[in-house]
């Protein structure tokens, strides 16, 4: 999972991203309004947490402007003010949750965990490809009896891979997922994960394999298919 974090206040930011950390989530910080949309139109995200009172352009009309042009992202919005008026006009510009600050790092992360599981946006834990399965949460490859333990970025591109069916993934479809716009590596970094992935795949014994698509980006295939 990848959140966007639209937060003018650092410390905050970093806390929340930190947090998101131990959930095996990765995230990207915008500091103003303006950045947060740019970055949240790019459709890499999740999630969105947002604060609402923003540098250049205020939360609830970073909000606005993502539903008016058809994205349905996730919207977590946090403020200060946490009065019935105020939480009205977040929802009714299209946010999905409001939260008041202070808060609960586990108040937080349970906005977050139900928001992921909305039901027309449903993302299982657990994802099944051949003989392989992915727990989401823990990161845990296995196959059979055995178990490997992936990395983030790794749990990232096969969640992807083996979201996909069996269908190719763009290059830049996993480079921006798995590295976000901001921490973009070069092209030859995801080669070197596939090659990571596929060690794995083979440490594991499984019938499925890691292949490229040419000019296209990368899918899982079982073998004797």
């Amino acid at each position: 999972m990848r959140v966007l974090i639209v937060e003018d206040e650092e410390r905050m930011a970093l806390t929340i991203q930190q947090l998101l950390s131990t959930q095996r989530m990765l995230s990207d910080i915008a500091s103003d309004g303006e950045a947060g949309l740019d970055s949240a139109m790019s459709g890499i995200y999740d999630l969105i947490i947002l604060d609402v009172m923003l540098p250049k352009l205020d939360g609830l009309e970073v909000v606005r402007r993502l539903r008016a042009k058809g994205r349905q992202i996730p919207v977590l919005l946090l403020t200060a003010r946490g009065e019935v008026p105020d939480r009205v006009r977040g929802l009714n510009a299209g946010a999905d949750y409001y939260l008041t600050k202070p808060f609960a790092s586990s108040e937080l992360l349970a906005c977050v965990r139900a928001l992921l599981r909305r039901p027309e946006e449903l993302r299982p834990d657990t994802l099944v490809y051949g003989d392989l399965t992915l727990s989401v949460e823990t990161g845990i490859l296995s196959c059979g009896t055995e178990r490997i333990q992936l990395s983030k970025k790794e749990l990232e591109l096969m969640r992807l891979l083996m979201g996909s069916g069996g269908a190719p993934v763009e290059r830049e479809t996993l480079l921006l997922k798995a590295w976000g716009y901001d921490n973009m590596p070069e092209s030859n970094v995801l080669d070197a994960y596939m090659s990571f992935l596929r060690k794995k795949l083979q440490h594991l014994q499984s019938n499925v394999e890691v292949t490229s698509r040419r000019q296209i980006g990368y899918c899982l295939r079982e073998k004797n298919a």
